[in-house]
């Protein structure tokens, strides 16, 4: 097999800001693998949150395909990922680009889009929300009112700042019907959050995600106790085996790939998260259609989809699954995740 790694400083469209940060551009990590004249495409946003970075992703990527190349068949994906595992074991960042990139190449060797060869159903992908990213109230507002111009009837708020009520009212009253649901990205106590979480069903929330810290799974669960607006657990899930912990303290898990190191490990956290008793949601970072892709193929299998990072985007290389209003069409894909360079 042959290989290229090539990183991708993509401006984003408005600086995106949440509770511990504010970007301005997505750093990008792309892979491209070739066998036998086809080509499959992955990539990967790393958070520095998570402990990955791009410089760290492209560094390991090499080694990675290494491994992949020595198996030689990208269908044999079961053993594909246990190298991978065993070459990058605390690296989930590098090990989804590849991992995203491997299933691109064999759904392509097999002419066959992603959901397809998974037996999935194109017609039982929930719409994306929309995220609006901490601003003044009044760019917000802005932004809510475009989003929803735009066929986006769900839109996520993140919140976690000295003035969030007013941030939440703007928003409410630029897109007075649609769905809002809040994300403080682990900006809060649980006391602060129960406080909250009255003005937010007020302003008719529909879900609250990481309220709290990772880490303080009891706040998690006296949040969820306390209000009847489901809550989601995001840092404080990252992989299959964290559900067992969360189960009792959350109502929904967000998957997302660059947490948990691919599509076989995203497919397992939603699968326990569903045994658990749990609904399920796919998230993603700001971040390309080389990577948003293949995770709107998983859409089938969850209930809450949140995968617009790459409308968040000034500009992008790739192209990916075709959106109508805010829903994906995945039977706009003709073979692999539907990823393409512009």
């Amino acid at each position: 097999m042959n290989w290229t790694v090539d990183r991708h400083d993509l401006p984003l469209s408005d600086p995106f800001g949440i509770s511990r940060e504010t970007s301005e551009t997505s750093e990008t990590v792309v892979v491209e693998l070739s066998h036998e004249g086809t080509t499959g495409i992955g990539a990967v946003t790393p958070s520095a949150y998570y402990g990955e970075s791009a410089q760290s992703v492209a560094e390991t990527l090499p080694s990675l395909c290494e491994a992949v190349d020595r198996i030689g068949d990208p269908h044999a994906q079961q053993r594909i990922e246990r190298a991978l595992g065993d070459r990058a074991p605390d690296q989930p960042a590098a090990r989804m680009a590849l991992s995203i990139a491997v299933h691109d190449l064999a759904a392509r060797c097999l002419a066959l889009p992603l959901y397809r060869q998974w037996g999935l159903d194109p017609d039982a992908v929930p719409p994306t929300t929309y995220t609006v990213g901490i601003d003044s109230p009044e760019r917000m507002a802005e932004k809510a009112g475009k989003a929803t111009g735009n066929g986006f009837a769900h839109l996520k708020v993140k919140l976690g700042t000295d003035d969030d009520r007013a941030r939440l009212d703007a928003v409410r009253t630029a897109a007075p019907d649609a769905e809002l649901r809040v994300d403080a990205n682990a900006a809060w106590t649980a006391a602060e959050a129960i406080d909250r979480a009255g003005w937010l069903a007020d302003a008719g929330a529909t879900m609250l995600e990481q309220p709290v810290e990772a880490d303080d799974v009891d706040g998690l669960r006296r949040v969820t106790d306390a209000t009847d607006i489901p809550v989601a657990a995001d840092e404080s899930c990252v992989t299959a085996s964290d559900v067992p912990r969360v189960a009792d303290a959350c109502d929904i898990v967000n998957a997302k790939l660059v947490k948990c190191g691919g599509l076989r490990p995203a497919t397992r956290l939603l699968n326990t998260a569903t045994a658990h008793g749990l609904d399920t949601m796919l998230g993603c970072m700001v971040e390309s259609n080389a990577s948003i892709a293949a995770a709107v193929h998983l859409a089938p299998l969850v209930d809450y989809v949140d995968l617009d990072g790459a409308l968040l985007l000034e500009s992008d290389p790739y192209t990916g699954v075709p959106l109508d209003a805010d829903v994906f069409d995945l039977t706009g894909v003709s073979a692999g995740t539907g990823a393409h360079r512009t």
